[in-house]
């Protein structure tokens, strides 16, 4: 029953659509001239909507149903062509696979071996061979995939399939493919940085200074790769450099400052995005200053790691010469380009440091302007783990002038995984760019400047000279009351040998950074906070001025107790980004070493002091010469201390209570700025 009725059913239904045929009416045969408006038509539009239907069925002179019922089979005998072809083209190519294959093995049969005369192989052999070769194919496509995914990573769309197989052919030679021999082209990409590989630990550290980063980029594959790099950057970067709007618009946030209009700039450069996630952001900047000195002293100073460290003492902390692909011309340096390493911080640890494997690419583009130009480059194809930051092309051009002196205008853009996230204190402070900023990067250069063209010496020592820089050390997890303290052990000339505890810690205060400043820089309270004033009035006995403006000075100090055979060693100096406030205790003798001339490099000074700067607050106002600093929302106070608790040799274990008698310093220092500053609300 069930099987008859089933068919009954089924009959039923092709009835029904035979039926249904019968009874669609019939339409009279289009003549030559309306079958071509309406191919010309399924050109443009093989899908028709009802609108377009009734408007081609009025042009035509035929009903729309059956302006409807054409398109249907037009397209249905497009779809039967296209079929037939296709499978003609494969019923032909097929053959011919067959005919090759068919004469391959006929000639096959007569190969002989060049060396002994006698077959090429024994036919179970010949088998093996040949899924030998195919396993190793298939690991070279993979191989070749990957190094493909890891140079677009830095060109984006830049290279091609057809260019990359070009600059490997050229790089890494014609490959052998016979088994027992090995693979010379398998040898030299198993060199190149591939996704996902796991690299000896050696290749990677806590500060990611690569040791052995050198053997990486030293095959003609990197180098390549470096100079294609550094080439599409410093196109971007100079196009940068000279273009305003609209790419660089004001920020109507951040106080009017220059940042990059996302949207423009897409349409002029091609980028591709080197995170993912929620808490991804790009900064970004722009600005220009001119420095008392020289371009081609300039030049020399950013293309040597220990001099631009120096020249940054308050933004560079570490610094290396990775690779060196090319050192330019003699005469202009034009052309240079190497790989460095970069770490950079903030004026707090509760920022993190940023850290940059990068090209440094220098080209003069005029008689007398040159670009130094830095992007990032990683050698270990995105597994390193350790950066967070990603430099898109930045970096300034220097035109020299006429007074010795240089125009430089700086751009920094940085896309940033704030994986680690930023303390509520200074996320507005890093997210406007000031942190990190072109114009952080750009006074900091002119005050260098200032300082070496006011004691005339000519360029930047190579060697640490430590002076005025203050470097966050790397803190542990210890708090307490907001306070970080850290213990390191120093054998470094220029610092006492023996264990060092720092302490530090970051503030906000409802006021003015430049009334904090002004609060430490007023030698009559200096009482009311300075421990190693023992509460009494200090005496400055020397003091001489580092820049044009009389509040950044070198001072020494002494305090009026007879019994103490100390004098304190002070540097003070603001800018637009910032204040900073550093002192070192100085015994009597190393003082007069230094005063009379003789060497001062050994003489050990552990620095303290305070970094003061505006909260970073939108349409807050960041000049330090500005008179509307009122304006602004707050300030935030970092304050450092450092102190030599025990000495070597001889040191078996570290004497806690040290560490605690630092920490109830810094707690009690604060405690009093605050008194001072009417800000004892301030939590």
């Amino acid at each position: 029953m069930d099987s008859s009725n089933g068919g009954a059913n089924g009959c039923g239904n092709k009835d029904n659509q035979i039926s249904l045929r019968r009874e669609r009416p019939s339409y009279k045969r289009l003549s030559p001239k309306q079958v071509d408006i309406l191919e010309k038509f399924m050109k443009e539009c093989p899908h028709p909507d009802e609108s377009q239907r009734l408007q081609l069925a009025a042009e035509v002179g035929i009903e729309p149903k059956q302006i409807k019922f054409w398109f249907q089979n037009k397209r249905t005998q497009m779809k039967n062509q296209h079929e037939k072809e296709d499978n003609n083209a494969l019923r032909i190519e097929n053959d011919n696979i067959r005919n090759e294959n068919r004469e391959i093995r006929e000639l096959l049969k007569n190969i002989l071996c060049p060396f002994c005369g006698g077959p090429l192989c024994r036919e179970d052999e010949h088998e093996q061979y040949i899924q030998t070769m195919l396993l190793e194919n298939d690991v070279l496509k993979a191989k070749y995939e990957s190094v493909y995914n890891f140079l677009s990573s830095y060109l984006g769309n830049q290279m091609s399939q057809p260019e990359l197989h070009a600059l490997l052919s050229a790089t890494l030679g014609s490959s052998s493919y016979a088994p027992a021999l090995g693979n010379s082209a398998n040898q030299a990409i198993d060199q190149v940085p591939i996704q996902n590989q796991n690299f000896p630990s050696q290749f990677v550290s806590g500060d990611m200074l690569l040791p052995e980063v050198s053997t990486i980029l030293s095959t003609d594959m990197h180098k390549a790769l470096m100079i294609k790099v550094a080439t599409a950057a410093m196109d971007e970067l100079v196009k940068l450099l000279h273009i305003n709007e609209p790419v660089w618009i004001n920020s109507s946030t951040w106080d009017g400052k220059f940042i990059i209009s996302l949207e423009d700039y897409e349409k002029l450069f091609p980028i591709t995005t080197h995170f993912k996630g929620p808490n991804i952001r790009v900064e970004s900047s722009k600005g220009i200053t001119v420095v008392n000195m020289s371009g081609l002293n300039l030049i020399d100073m950013f293309l040597n790691s220990d001099k631009w460290v120096n020249c940054f003492p308050t933004i560079v902390t570490k610094a290396k010469t990775l690779h060196v692909v090319d050192n330019g011309l003699s005469e202009s340096r034009s052309g240079a380009l190497k790989m460095m390493y970069g770490k950079m911080h903030t004026t707090s640890p509760l920022v993190p440091a940023r850290e940059f494997c990068f090209l440094r690419h220098c080209q003069q583009i005029a008689l007398d302007k040159w670009v130094i130009m830095d992007v990032s480059f990683d050698p270990f194809g995105g597994n390193n783990p350790i950066s967070h930051c990603w430099r898109h092309p930045s970096g300034c051009m220097i035109q020299e002038m006429n007074t010795a002196c240089s125009m430089i205008t700086w751009v920094e853009h940085v896309e940033v995984d704030d994986k680690i996230q930023t303390h509520p204190l200074f996320n507005d402070l890093v997210c406007s760019s000031v942190a990190f900023g072109a114009e952080r990067w750009l006074q900091e250069l002119k005050r260098m400047c200032e300082r070496l063209a006011l004691y005339y010496i000519e360029m930047i020592p190579s060697h640490d000279i430590r002076g005025d820089k203050l470097e966050f050390p790397q803190l542990s997890s210890e708090r307490n009351g907001g306070i970080k303290v850290s213990c390191r052990k120093s054998i470094e000339p220029g610092q006492p040998n023996g264990i060092i505890v720092t302490a530090i810690s970051s503030l906000w205060l409802p006021l003015p950074y430049q009334q904090v400043y002004n609060f430490f820089t007023d030698d009559t309270k200096r009482f009311q906070w300075d421990v190693l004033s023992y509460g009494s009035m200090i005496h400055k006995i020397a003091q001489i001025s580092t820049r044009n403006q009389p509040e950044n000075s070198i001072s020494i100090i002494q305090p009026f107790v007879p019994t103490e055979n100390m004098v304190i060693l002070q540097e003070n100096f603001t800018d637009s980004t910032g204040s900073y406030f550093i002192y070192a205790p100085l015994d009597v003798a190393s003082s007069n070493v230094a005063i009379k001339g003789e060497d001062s490099t050994l003489i050990p000074i552990l620095p303290s002091g305070f970094v003061i700067c505006g909260d970073g607050k939108p349409n807050a106002t960041f000049g330090a010469s500005s008179s509307r600093y009122a304006e602004r929302s707050g300030s935030l106070l970092t304050i450092a201390f450092q102190t030599l608790v025990c000495s070597l040799p001889g040191i078996v274990n570290l004497d806690m209570g040290s560490v605690s008698k630092v920490n109830a310093v810094l707690t009690s220092t604060i405690e009093k700025i605050k008194i001072a500053l009417n800000c004892t609300s301030v939590e």
